[in-house]
């Protein structure tokens, strides 16, 4: 339901408290019976409440309600009517002998409307200056309403402790993803064998990886027969029978990741050598000759040194 500017000036002057007891009741009325007005009288209690808590409470003086009485019982006496006892009261005139009735000639220019005019012009005078009068309240309120939001806005800004918990601007929180370089993995042991034939020179050199437990073979000095194969394995005290770690490739490398199956006491410990076997290795999966070349593990780079 649209409402008139006369309405929404009422619903702010009743949110403001500056109506008569009569415009008061009007407006209780009409949100009675229409919730949208009623929506908008809480419209404007929600604005200007903002005024009321920019400001704090301030106890009146004693005086102020004194005076307040005094004049309230001033004004009720000068206004009260004089009443006259009844046997003071004056007697009504005697009533006065009819006249003949006088016919008077009728007048062509006569303007009897006159009077009524003039008070209806009063009335739209009347009515006009109580509207100019509300609007001129509801520019004040609008101008004290905007002035308070840029004082609260203010305060938000440069003082917020001032203002009520609830007034208090939220903090704004910013996420910010800092991302640090991963961490160096630390270095892992490195140990060698020198697989070699009674202390002659090297034929193969077997790196062992302590992390991974990965190694390399690098050829050296050996060389296959025709139809033959070289073959390494691993022989511990605490393996029943030597265990093949496959066929030594006919490259420079050859790289197996077979000794993740072992612990660390078992591969350091242990004594690797290289046989002989037919091509492709050995059909049993043991040895089928004797040794050529062998050697144990030492450690060549200890575990966290740093790189050179």
């Amino acid at each position: 339901m649209a409402h008139s500017e006369d309405h929404i000036a009422l619903a702010a002057e009743y949110a403001l408290g500056t109506l008569d007891a009569d415009e008061r009741a009007q407006v209780e009325t009409m949100m009675a019976v229409d919730t949208e007005y009623s929506a908008l009288v809480h419209a404007w209690e929600y604005r200007l409440g903002v005024l009321n808590q920019m400001v704090g409470s301030i106890e009146p003086r004693p005086i102020v309600w004194e005076n307040i009485k005094a004049a309230i019982g001033h004004s009720t006496e000068a206004q009260a009517p004089l009443v006259l006892p009844r046997a003071e009261q004056p007697a009504p005139p005697p009533p006065e002998p009819a006249a003949e009735p006088v016919v008077a000639p009728v007048v062509a220019d006569a303007t009897p409307a006159a009077p009524a005019t003039t008070v209806a012009d009063n009335a739209n005078v009347i009515q006009l200056a109580g509207r100019a009068k509300r609007w001129r309240n509801v520019a004040s309120i609008a101008t004290a309403l905007a002035a308070a939001l840029v004082a609260m806005l203010a305060v938000q800004v440069y003082q917020p402790d001032l203002l009520p918990e609830r007034l208090r601007p939220k903090p704004q929180i910013q996420t910010v993803e800092v991302k640090t370089p991963a961490p160096s993995p630390v270095p892992s042991a490195q140990y060698v064998a020198l697989l070699q034939r009674d202390g002659g020179s090297p034929a193969f050199i077997l790196t062992v990886d302590a992390a991974t437990k990965n190694f390399t073979v690098r050829k050296v000095g050996a060389d296959a027969e025709p139809g033959k194969s070289f073959e390494l394995w691993l022989i511990s005290d605490k393996l029943p029978r030597p265990r093949s770690l496959g066929v030594i490739g006919g490259s420079d490398f050859t790289a197996r990741p077979v000794l993740a199956d072992y612990d660390a006491g078992t591969i350091n410990a242990a004594l690797f050598a290289v046989t002989v076997e037919q091509a492709g290795g050995s059909p049993s999966g043991q040895p089928t000759s004797a040794p050529v070349f062998t050697g144990k593990l030492i450690e060549t780079v200890p575990a966290g040194a740093p790189p050179r």
